[in-house]
């Protein structure tokens, strides 16, 4: 896992890291980096903003020609999911301290579903319904040191 924190000042040069660090993942060995997490801290602070930049980041990808190849799911400490209440603890599983961009190989998360019986949207219910279960206070009390 490459975890690459950007200082960019705008929106343009992280678009310029993001194009990087897509070359460099489809580039280098899965064995050397099967995934990338492209974290900037102060860049994104609305939730809504960096849900519509998603669009962006789908359009860069396919300018790379990585449909199919490399997919990217996003995170960030006040993502919603829609249609669900505020307070849904279901929220939590795309929920990261800073706005997070992960760049996932096609082929890794394939071999991750089949892991798991073939059916990714059942991995998303287990992953929601446990946090349910845990509800905010159980999750509170998982992040603390």
């Amino acid at each position: 896992v490459r975890i690459v924190v950007s200082h960019a000042r705008h929106l343009d040069a992280f678009l310029d890291e993001l194009d990087r660090e897509l070359d460099l993942l489809v580039n280098t060995p899965a064995e050397d980096i099967d995934t990338t997490l492209l974290v900037h801290p102060t860049l994104f602070p609305d939730f809504e903003v960096f849900n519509d930049f998603m669009n962006v980041v789908d359009d860069v990808v396919a300018e790379h020609g990585l449909e199919g190849e490399i997919q990217v799911a996003n995170f960030h400490p006040q993502f919603l999911f829609e249609g669900e209440a505020v307070d849904d603890p279901s929220h939590f599983t795309n929920r990261a301290p800073y706005p997070t961009l992960h760049l996932l190989r096609e082929d890794s998360v394939e071999r991750a579903v089949a892991s798991e019986g073939g059916d990714a949207d059942k991995i998303v219910e287990r992953n929601i319904n446990t946090l349910r279960q845990l509800g905010t206070e159980g999750w509170a009390a998982l992040l603390k040191p």
